[in-house]
């Protein structure tokens, strides 16, 4: 991985959505890490949301947000887990057009190095709808850090070598564009 310095950096706008009943704005730590990390890394917030753990609510601001040409990217904390009421990820698949297997994947292999196998109870996932990313990471602020310090930092950097996923973002939606 290496950092390529004769490109200009490229701010991506980033909607944070924190999947919770109980959360508030006040003592949201997993959602202040991403906005902390975002802010950080020169990128914009461009939107912030508590949703309750509703697969309808989820899915739906998920639709919003894509819709929105301002957001280019949404990262969703918390619901990813085993329990009844963890559905963001039934969520996010309702959405995506195309699912970014791989995310998952190296999420566990990062989850793993900080603790052990509790890392196979990660449901973490990401995406592509309507030209804009989505990921759903855990709920834990350790969780939020690593995939941001170990994945989404460097794929959000437009001068990140060998690719990233700001170079092919305008190819996103080539799809849905007349021929």
């Amino acid at each position: 991985m290496s950092i390529d310095e004769s490109k200009e950096f490229v701010p991506v706008r980033i909607a944070v959505m924190t999947v919770s009943d109980t959360r508030t704005e006040a003592d949201d730590r997993s959602g202040n890490v991403l906005v902390e990390r975002i802010e950080a890394a020169g990128h914009v917030v461009a939107a912030r949301e508590i949703v309750p753990d509703e697969r309808a609510e989820i899915a739906g601001q998920l639709r919003s947000w894509c819709h929105d040409p301002g957001i280019d990217a949404v990262i969703s904390t918390g619901g990813t887990g085993l329990t009844g009421r963890d559905v963001t990820v039934e969520a996010h698949r309702d959405v995506y057009e195309k699912e970014i297997d791989a995310f998952g994947t190296v999420f566990t292999m990062v989850s793993m190095q900080k603790i052990g196998t509790s890392a196979v109870q990660s449901r973490a996932t990401g995406g592509v709808a309507h030209g804009t990313y989505l990921f759903a990471l855990p709920g834990s602020p350790g969780a939020c850090k690593d995939a941001w310090d170990e994945i989404l930092k460097a794929q959000f950097d437009y001068r990140h070598a060998p690719c990233n996923f700001v170079e092919i973002m305008p190819r996103l939606d080539e799809h849905m564009r007349r021929k």
